[in-house]
């Protein structure tokens, strides 16, 4: 068992959301409980698994190799020191990205996970270096920048940007790129953040989570309870499972782990089934502002303070 834990002295440094390593496999085969627990497979034929929708993951990079994500990856870019600083080389030195990349997208094979919109594209955007996932604020703005204006060969735009990252700082030029992105109509997922106390009636609050603009996602268990490290603030607009997620880890394997962090792809994947079911019925693009209400329609309150859960659990069966 390891954890990654954040330094609050960094104040110039953007770090993961804290997550826990519960277990490693080699080998899995299923439909993890979280993608069962917001029902995405009910939304799979309407939405045709998200297919093409471009998610960008402003992370630790990806194992681009993984058998179960290199049919999905449609491009990146390495924004840090790691790899010698290749521009090109967005590989994942922690496999947190990788574990993310699994939950949003992870494909049909008959074997490993199966993702929460199976179809969808990944642009990978590396951020955050070495084993523990750090970085500068630049390197998250330039990231944020860069799957805002992103161009793939076929004309293909972000539509979701995926963070499960977080500094305690509120830096006016991060929350400049997160409202350029949401102006170019993209929805911007983050995580909550994991310093939760328990308590509804405190706020905790981590950066871009807290932003009005972001959707801003809490984590249950897979009980649908409030997991305890999950922040409550005033911004949190639903929540998803965080606990106990099993996805694709680096070394091509498996691993289970816990945090927001995982909670946060499971929205980002849902978000893209919500994007291709409803564009197809609309018969045209929807705004930043259509897509968030589509999402907020699909959830479930659970009858905890609108701090902890926002509106409540995600449900893609709901339409």
């Amino acid at each position: 068992m390891s954890q990654n834990n954040t330094n609050d002295n960094k104040k110039n440094e953007v770090t993961l959301i804290p997550f826990e390593v519960l277990e490693v496999a080699t080998d899995v085969k299923e439909i993890p409980e979280g993608v069962k627990l917001i029902n995405a497979p009910a939304a799979w034929e309407k939405s045709e698994k998200g297919k093409d929708i471009v998610v960008a993951i402003i992370d630790t990079g990806c194992q681009i190799d993984h058998v179960d994500l290199k049919d999905r990856i449609i491009g990146g870019r390495n924004f840090t020191t790691d790899n010698n600083s290749d521009p090109k080389n967005y590989s994942d030195i922690s496999g947190h990205g990788t574990h993310v990349a699994g939950t949003i997208a992870a494909t049909e094979n008959n074997q490993g996970v199966l993702g929460v919109a199976p179809k969808a594209k990944l642009l990978i955007v590396k951020v955050l270096g070495g084993e523990n996932g750090s970085g500068p604020y630049e390197w998250i703005i330039n990231g944020i920048n860069y799957a805002a204006n992103w161009q793939g060969p076929n004309g293909e735009k972000v539509r979701v940007i995926s963070m499960s990252l977080g500094g305690s700082q509120d830096v006016p030029e991060l929350h400049q790129a997160v409202k350029n992105a949401v102006d170019n109509d993209i929805l911007v997922v983050c995580a909550a953040g994991n310093r939760g106390d328990s308590k509804s009636d405190t706020d905790e609050l981590s950066y871009p989570g807290s932003y009005q603009e972001v959707v801003e996602v809490g984590a249950i268990d897979l009980n649908k309870k409030i997991a305890i490290f999950s922040e409550s603030n005033k911004n949190v607009d639903l929540v998803a499972p965080g606990v106990d997620i099993w996805s694709t880890y680096k070394g091509g394997g498996y691993a289970k782990l816990s945090g927001t962090s995982m909670a946060t792809p499971h929205v980002s994947g849902g978000s893209a089934l919500i994007i291709k079911q409803s564009e197809k019925e609309f018969e045209r693009t929807l705004s930043e502002d259509e897509i968030y209400a589509q999402l907020i329609k699909r959830t479930d309150a659970l009858g905890n303070s609108k701090r902890s859960e926002g509106n409540g659990l995600l449900d893609l069966a709901k339409e």
